[in-house]
C-alpha cells in the first residue's frame, strides 16, 4: 500500500492530521495500533476543558484559532463536540489577574470578580481568591471528535488501518518504510508521527538525525488519576475550574458520559507515577492521590459530595516547559501537542501538523525542536 503520507496514531492529533492532509488533497493513510481514540492512548472519553485562559498570548491566539477549526468540525459532524458551560480560574498561583489582562489584550470576554461575588453565582464552590470568569470556556468529547475527524478524512479519501502498531520506519530511496508488529507494511512519501504516551518506546524505531534527537525536549509519561464525584443538587449547572493553591493544582469539569451525567471530573493536574510509556501502564488508581482530591473536594467543592463514585487512570506526555512538539527532520514529522492541555486545540493540532510535514505555512517557533540538527 503507497501513501504520500503515512499518518502513525489515530488520536486526536493524528485523526487532525489525517483529516486535513486528505483535505488538501494529499493521498493518507493513517494508522491506529488499537482503535481510534483508543482507550490506550489519551484521546479517549467524554470530558476535556475547552479554556480561553492562558499566561501567554500564543496558546490564547491559538485556542481563537482552533475555535474556528471546532466550528468547522462541528458542522461536518452535524452536532456541536463542545458543550459552552463557562470556565473559572483561581487561587493564589493560578494568577486571575494575570490572566485576565492577557484575555484583555487578545479581545477574549471575561470576567473577574471578587471572591464573595463568585460565591454567590457559583454557591458549590469556595473560592480563596478572586476569581476569572469567562463564558466561551467549556467541555469537548475527545472520543466523539476524533471519530469525526476520522470520518472527514475518509470523506477526503483518506484510509484508516486498524490494529497497525508501527514497529519500525526504514528510509527506503526517496520515502519511507512502515513496519507493523504483524510484519504488514505500508510505503510513504512523507510520514507523520502522533504516537501519544507510546511515542518515547517508537522514537529510537524512526529514521531522525541525531541533532534532532538530540534536540528534542524529554517527553515524560504519566499515568493520572481522575475522580467522578456525585451533585448535591444534580440539576445545578457547574462550569469548568481550575483552582491552583500553593501546594496543589487540580482542575474540574462536567464528566457527561464518562460519568453519566451524574456529577464532575476531578483531578489533580500532573501529579501521576511517572513510566516508560504507554506500554508499561499500570491501570492502578494512586490511594495518596484519592486522599488529596477527596480532602480537595471537602474542603473547597461543598457542591460535591466527598466520595467519588467512579476512578479511573489516563496518560499525560510531558514535555519540560509543557509546550508542544510539532516538527520535521527529513521525512519524519513529530507530533507531540502534550502536557496534559493539548485536546482543546484538537481541530487546529492538524493545520499545524500539515504545514509542518508539507513546509508550508508557519508553525509557532516554540514548538520546533531547534536548528542543532545533524
Amino acid at each position: 500500500m503507497d501513501a504520500q503520507v503515512l499518518v502513525v496514531g489515530a488520536g486526536l492529533a493524528g485523526a487532525s492530521t489525517a483529516w486535513r492532509l486528505a483535505q488538501r488533497g494529499r493521498t493518507v493513510v493513517l494508522v491506529e495500533r488499537d482503535v481510534p481514540a483508543s482507550a490506550q492512548g489519551s484521546s479517549h472519553g467524554s470530558a476535556r476543558i475547552l479554556r480561553h485562559a492562558y499566561p501567554e498570548r500564543l496558546y490564547v491566539d491559538l485556542v481563537g484559532a482552533a475555535e474556528t477549526a471546532w466550528t468547522e468540525l462541528s458542522a461536518l459532524h452535524g452536532a456541536d463536540l463542545v458543550t459552552r458551560c463557562g470556565a473559572l480560574d483561581f487561587g493564589a498561583r493560578r494568577d486571575p489577574h494575570g490572566l485576565a489582562a492577557v484575555l484583555a489584550d487578545a479581545g477574549v470576554e471575561h470576567e473577574l470578580l471578587a471572591r464573595e461575588d463568585a460565591r454567590d453565582r457559583w454557591p458549590g464552590i469556595a473560592f480563596d481568591s478572586d476569581v476569572l470568569w469567562h463564558r466561551a470556556g467549556g467541555v469537548l468529547d475527545a472520543g466523539s471528535t476524533v471519530r469525526a475527524m476520522v470520518a472527514a478524512a475518509r470523506a477526503h479519501g483518506a484510509q484508516v488501518l486498524q490494529g497497525w502498531a508501527l514497529s519500525r520506519l526504514e528510509r527506503t530511496g526517496a520515502g519511507f518504510t512502515a513496519h507493523a508488529a504483524d510484519g504488514r507494511t505500508v510505503s510513504a512519501g512523507r510520514v507523520v508521527v502522533c504516537a501519544g504516551p507510546w511515542l518515547p518506546d517508537l522514537l529510537g524505531e524512526l529514521p531522525l538525525p541525531a541533532g534532532f534527537l538530540a534536540a528534542l525536549p524529554t517527553l515524560t509519561v504519566t499515568e493520572e488519576n481522575a475522580f467522578h464525584f456525585p451533585h448535591r443538587e444534580p440539576r445545578t449547572p457547574w462550569p469548568t475550574l481550575i483552582h491552583h493553591r500553593e501546594d496543589i493544582c487540580l482542575y474540574a469539569l462536567p464528566g457527561g458520559r464518562d460519568a453519566q451525567f451524574r456529577g464532575q471530573k476531578v483531578a489533580e493536574f500532573a501529579a501521576g507515577r511517572r513510566l516508560r510509556s504507554a506500554a508499561t501502564r499500570t491501570g492502578r488508581v494512586d490511594a495518596a492521590n484519592r486522599e488529596r482530591v477527596v480532602e480537595h473536594v471537602r474542603r473547597f467543592l461543598p457542591g460535591l459530595e466527598p466520595e467519588p463514585y467512579a476512578e479511573t487512570t489516563c496518560l499525560f506526555t510531558n514535555t519540560p516547559t509543557e509546550d508542544f512538539v510539532v516538527d520535521e527532520a527529513d521525512g519524519v514529522t513529530v507530533v507531540s501537542p502534550c502536557s496534559g492541555h493539548g485536546a482543546k486545540f484538537a481541530p487546529l493540532l492538524g493545520e499545524l501538523a500539515a504545514d509542518a510535514a508539507l513546509r508550508t505555512g508557519s508553525v509557532p517557533g516554540r514548538f520546533r525542536v531547534g536548528s542543532s540538527r545533524a
